[in-house]
């Protein structure tokens, strides 16, 4: 149970909806800023705007998966209100607050580490990334149906890395026909591949194992599906980049070959926000009870 504990949830899509709804049926209290165009009624929760929270009392701060853009300005679904992350907002929080979000950028690790406070990284978990692979999957297998005139059965697939998402891209598109072949840089990478019954290749030889390919999906948060690489695919290949924007494609040059490029990171939330949502209200929930009995360790 989160009895007594006083947490901030700030902005953020539908996926914020199920944390809101785990964390109050473990007993929290929450402030909800960002959500005045919310229609929902969660027992124990209160819509604030960013001026009447106290701050001094909160242990915990919830932002969206996305963070904050580089100035600190948090996206805002259910609100038209417009909220900035400050340093003076985080400084009047107890020490021990910490701040949840999805992935970091430069602004948010400089403000926590300047005013001494924790930042954690859902993304960044292991069981997080994991669990979130499966929407992924779901909505990757979506556009892929819905860009292309063929089947995926006996359609050529290249997959790029062999991370969490992309070892079960890899895997679902074996299953469903595909003839999937995955890049990678990391012999014990390369190993897996040829494991799991697919065909491994060095990222060093991409432009070369592109020329036969009808999907290329990316999961390399960097520039890998460049122009050159780009300049040898067929015409009718689709990428489906699932990096964190910007992606790991150039768009721009894809745009002018004629080949159908999609940047589609964040594809849980669209796909399966319900589901999404669940997953991460359960990592909270059992990451804000580790906290309550880390403080109560502390004065026994």
């Amino acid at each position: 149970m989160l009895t007594g504990l006083q947490i901030a949830v700030i902005g953020g899509d539908a996926r914020q909806l199920e944390v809101i709804r785990k964390l109050s049926e473990l007993d929290a209290k929450l402030s909800l800023i960002g959500f005045e165009q919310l229609d929902h009624v969660f027992t124990g929760v209160s819509k604030e705007k960013i001026t009447e929270v106290d701050f001094t009392e909160i242990d915990a701060i919830i932002l969206p998966i996305t963070g904050t853009d580089s100035n600190g300005q948090v996206e805002m679904i259910f609100s038209a209100e417009t909220v900035e992350i400050t340093e003076e907002m985080l400084l009047k929080t107890p020490s021990h607050c910490t701040i949840y979000t999805g992935i970091k950028n430069a602004f948010l690790e400089e403000i926590t580490k300047k005013v001494k406070r924790r930042l954690v990284m859902l993304f960044e978990r292991d069981d997080v990334a994991i669990y979130n692979s499966i929407p992924t999957v779901e909505g990757t297998i979506m556009m892929a149906i819905q860009h292309t005139e063929f089947t995926i059965h006996g359609s050529t697939v290249a997959v790029l890395g062999l991370g969490r998402v992309g070892m079960s891209v890899a895997r679902a598109f074996h299953h469903l026909g595909a003839k999937v072949k995955v890049g990678a840089r990391k012999s014990e990478h390369l190993a897996r591949i040829t494991e799991m019954g697919l065909q491994p290749f060095h990222l060093n030889e991409l432009d070369k194992e592109v020329r036969n390919i009808d999907i290329c999906i990316n999961t390399i948060p960097h520039l890998v599906v460049n122009a050159a690489v780009i300049q040898k695919m067929p015409t009718h290949t689709l990428i489906i980049d699932l990096a964190s924007k910007p992606g790991g494609t150039d768009f721009r040059y894809a745009e002018k070959r004629g080949i159908k490029a999609l940047l589609a990171p964040s594809l849980p939330g669209i796909v399966a926000p319900k589901s999404a949502g669940q997953i991460l209200g359960n990592v909270l929930a059992q990451l804000l009870e580790d906290d309550v009995m880390k403080r109560k360790e502390k004065f026994i």
